[in-house]
This record gives structure tokens, sequence and C-alpha cells, in this order.
């Protein structure tokens, strides 16, 4: 006779967001060996067995620079992407971090057993990285020059304002360039910077 433990009942994995601050909220199920996309008009199903890659990124938004997103490649070449972030309105989100990692540790790990070919990367495609980080550098070495050029003519004013821009820029822009450095991980592997919420 199989004994019947508390998690036999236990409910599967998911996940809800709503993405946008006006716009559905969609819900994410593992059920077997499919992921289940709940969009409300319509449900989608995921083999497992098709995802190829399972992307991690810093996704700092408007409202909020605590923003994570999971990316999953499929092999017919779309892309499902999903954060830890969800909307209530168009000035509140919600934010649930033990949840979200809850849910993408269960993933990865389901994902790592139906296609242990799957790559599991952390951070943007190498060419996109390598572009952010001059675009962040040559932003922040104009800002330089213009304080430095400030305080050389005379306006102190100008030049403070300078540099409080460039204090601003670089506790922003220093995260987005670190965070989403490109790296492969080990399969199944979730990275603690860009997954939030892992207890203990």
């Amino acid at each position: 006779m199989t004994m019947i433990t508390m998690e036999d009942d236990a409910p599967p994995p998911s996940w809800r967001q709503r993405p946008r601050p006006v716009g559905m909220e969609i819900g994410y199920k593992l059920v077997g060996d499919m992921l289940e996309i709940d969009r409300t008009r319509r449900v989608d199903n995921v083999r497992l067995s098709a995802i190829e890659q399972v992307r991690f990124l810093y996704a700092p938004g408007n409202v909020s620079s605590k923003g994570f997103r999971t990316q999953l490649k499929l092999s017919d070449g779309r892309t499902v992407t999903f954060g830890n972030l969800s909307w209530r309105s168009l000035t509140d989100i919600d934010r649930d971090d033990a949840g979200y990692y809850r849910f993408v540790a269960a993933l990865a790990a389901a994902v790592a057993r139906a296609n242990p070919r799957a790559r599991f990367v952390a951070g943007k495609p190498k060419p996109l990285w390598i572009a952010l980080a001059l675009v962040s550098a040559l932003s922040l070495l104009m800002l330089a020059a213009f304080t430095l050029r400030a305080f050389q003519q005379g306006t102190t004013n100008a030049g403070l304002l300078g540099i409080l821009l460039i204090a601003a820029s670089f506790w922003q822009v220093w995260p987005l360039v670190a965070l989403n450095k490109p790296r492969e991980l080990a399969s199944g592997e979730i990275p603690d910077d860009l997954v939030p919420g892992r207890a203990g």
C-alpha cells in the first residue's frame, strides 16, 4: 500500500502576475510535464522539454528598482517572460519575492529534468550587455565632463547639480550593468542575485 503524505495533496507550483498596469492577470502553473499559461481569455500549454533556455534578468521599472524577470526560450523561437512584480493599479505594485522564488525554483528543476540540454544563463546576451555598459560609461563620462567644466567656469551651482546627477545615475546604472553581466549557470541553477526571495 502506498502511503499518502501531505505533499501528495499539495497544489502544483504556480505564479500569478499582472505584468502591466492595464491588462489581465496571467497565471503560470506546472502541470505534469507542461507549463500552463492562463491568460484569462485563453490557456496555452508549453511542453517543458521544448524549453531550450532559461534566462534570469534584473529589470527595474519606473516604480520599483527591485524588478526581476525569468525568460524562457522555446524551441519554436517563442519566448515566455514573467517577473516578480505585479501591478495593482497605475501607481501601486505588489511584490511576493518568496512566492516568486518558490515557483521559479520548481520550474527550473522541472525544466532541467525534462530537457537536460536546456541552457541556464544569467544576465543579458553578451552583445546587448556590452552595448549597455558602453552607453552607461559614456553617459557618466559626459556628466563628469559637464561637472568639471562647470566648476572651471565658476558656476558652482551647475557643478553641484552635475555631482548630484552623477551620483543618482551611478546608483541606477551600476546594478543594471553589474547584475546583468552575462554568465553561464549549471543546469537548474537559480542565481540568488537575480531571483529574490530565497528563505534563510
